[in-house]
């Protein structure tokens, strides 16, 4: 097997949001490369796509969330959420745009959605406020009465009498608690939903009733009014990191809804009869941003062996036709593998899962990549990454303790209060096993991570560092303390719910002391290569900048670089080859 490129790596377009036309005649995506983003119109008719928006930029998702755009209803014009922190009225195939709020470049209006009747678009203000903007032209108004601290993807009812909208407050995220709130334009009592646990992606059914999904049986799963359409033990959503997840949709006549089905990791496009509720499987892969118009189904479409695509689907014979693909072409010609499924134990007696992307040759070299969030999951997607270590003769294991999503509630939940230590306990009885099993050795182990998944690397290096020969960790959570003081909005409180209450000054003894890694960094006497952005408003780079200077003093070996005008994850071309060169030159030095 020839070694694949970074350059292959690091090419390509990120493709998000893709919509269906009202009219199922045209679908327009977000395209995004090396920061410039655009959105992107294809007639579905066999042309190639072309270039919708020009200036200002749109304001994409990424992978499979959303919260940019939205079609009006006589598929004459999209709005957009620009990069001036403006929604946009862009005339569809092109045309002058028009401003229609005046909120940005302080504040940030997203997520818009255009009533069926045309009269007016509702949509978010920093992810905190709901207001509406009349149509063509009126005054806003806010909609909100401020009583939650998030409010995420607004809808208008059918017929323009109300609106809704997910809501939460802190200290919760919303995968901890969230509801439906409303606003009633007329004599009709507001839409209101308080789950047991989170609800997210409220949206209508042609007749009114709403439609969401909800985690109160256990699992992410679509309910239908006040009872589950589907009830079963696989998630049908992820966690709501960002705005515009749609992994369920309602057929135009409201007799089927097609939604995402995550099977430990592995997506499946299902679809569920509202009348019988018998379920069927009509694509594999795993799917996001679903758009149902006509007898057309649109989505996002990506795999371990499938480059992420935008697709579209006869809603009659389930065949599929590609619209675009994201990265560059040649992967076809790679070999690809699909990860393996495996249960652990951990030293609790509870079931641990993890995938494995194992080298074509058998070998002792073990690359444990874990994800960010905690609250998250890798699912198989594609992710050029894995493919380029595998390609080395690495095998690459993937582990979801506990806290990560995709295995119901409970497995999520058995994180709060306990991050930095069960996190760092799962990830030690993982690779310990997978060793045992000969997957490989401690001298020829190495441990990555970024994010929530550097801090959970730091510290096995701390508690468990005989199981790896090196490490490397990018933009990695060391203070505790710090983040909960200064990270950005939406993640500043998530500390309380994964650790517990903020002590009112740094130094405090206490968990937040003694789970941060810049407070143990003489115990990290592994080999280590970090990266951080300093424009990372996440995890503040002084964060990094802390620890390798404790480790150095304490006599450890490491090596920090950091990224000028990079954030949380690197997006300049040249600092991403530059971070491939860097872990390959740091690996080869370390493990023999």
């Amino acid at each position: 097997m020839m070694p694949i490129s970074p350059e292959r790596c690091i090419g390509g377009r990120d493709l998000t949001e893709p919509r269906l036309s009202p009219d199922a005649s045209m679908v327009v995506f977000a395209s995004s490369s090396a920061g410039v983003a655009s959105l992107t119109l294809s007639r579905l008719d066999g042309a190639p796509p072309r270039q919708l928006t020009a200036y200002p930029a749109p304001r994409p998702g990424r992978g499979f969330g959303g919260g940019c755009w939205c079609w009006s209803p006589d598929s004459r014009a999209v709005v957009y959420s620009a990069a001036d922190g403006n929604l946009w009225w862009q005339p569809v195939p092109g045309g002058q745009v028009r401003r229609l709020t005046d909120h940005g470049p302080e504040r940030t209006a997203q997520a818009p959605m255009v009533a069926l009747d045309g009269s007016a678009v509702v949509y978010v203000v920093d992810q905190a406020e709901v207001w509406l903007q009349p149509l063509p032209d009126g005054d806003p108004r806010r909609l909100d009465d401020g009583s939650a601290d998030f409010c995420f993807d607004p809808q208008l009812l059918p017929d323009s009498s109300g609106a809704f909208w997910q809501a939460w407050s802190v200290p919760d995220m919303p995968w901890d608690a969230a509801r439906v709130q409303g606003v009633s334009f007329g004599p009709r009592p507001p839409v209101s939903i308080v789950a047991a646990g989170a609800v997210q992606q409220p949206q209508c059914m042609p007749d009114g009733t709403i439609i969401c999904v909800r985690d109160d049986h256990g699992w992410n799963n679509v309910w239908l009014g006040d009872a589950p359409l589907v009830d079963e033990p696989f998630e049908h959503a992820g966690p709501t990191w960002g705005l515009g997840q749609r992994s369920v949709v309602v057929s135009p006549d409201g007799a089927q809804v097609a939604f995402t089905r995550n099977e430990d990791g592995f997506g499946r496009l299902c679809v569920v009869d509202v009348a019988t509720g018998t379920v069927r499987q009509v694509a594999r892969a795993v799917h996001g941003q679903l758009s149902w118009q006509g007898n057309r189904l649109c989505a996002l479409r990506s795999g371990a062996c499938t480059p992420t695509q935008v697709v579209s689907y006869d809603t009659d014979t389930w065949e599929r036709t590609v619209i675009d693909v994201g990265p560059v072409s040649g992967w076809e010609d790679e070999s690809l593998a699909e990860p393996e499924l495996h249960r652990f134990v951990a030293r609790d007696g509870a079931a641990l899962h993890a995938r494995l992307y194992r080298a074509d040759e058998p070998t002792d070299r073990l690359l444990c990549w874990l994800h960010g969030g905690p609250t998250d999951q890798w699912q198989v997607t594609f992710m050029p990454r894995l493919a380029y270590w595998r390609s080395r003769g690495w095998n690459v294991l993937v582990p979801d303790h506990r806290g990560s999503t995709g295995h119901g509630r409970d497995y999520q939940q058995a994180l709060r209060g306990r991050w930095g230590e069960l996190d760092i306990d799962d990830t030690a009885d993982v690779l310990a096993q997978a060793q045992a099993q000969g997957w490989g050795s401690p001298g020829h182990t190495v441990l990555m991570g970024g994010s929530s998944g550097g801090f959970t690397v730091l510290g096995v290096l701390a508690s468990s560092a005989h199981l790896v020969a090196a490490a490397v960790v990018s933009y990695p959570v060391t203070d505790l303390f710090d983040l909960a003081e200064r990270s950005h909005r939406f993640e500043r409180h998530y500390t309380v719910s994964l650790v517990g209450p903020v002590p009112a000054r740094a130094g405090v003894p206490g968990p937040y002391l003694e789970r941060s890694p810049v407070h143990v960094a003489d115990r990290i006497r592994t080999p280590l290569l970090m990266f951080h952005g300093d424009a990372d408003a996440v995890v503040p780079v002084e964060q990094s900048r802390m620890l390798a200077a404790r480790i150095v003093q304490a006599g450890g070996s490491v090596e920090l670089h950091v990224y000028a005008g990079e954030g949380h994850g690197f997006r300049q071309p040249d600092n991403q080859l530059d971070e491939y060169r860097r872990i390959g030159e740091f690996i080869a030095d370390h493990v023999r």
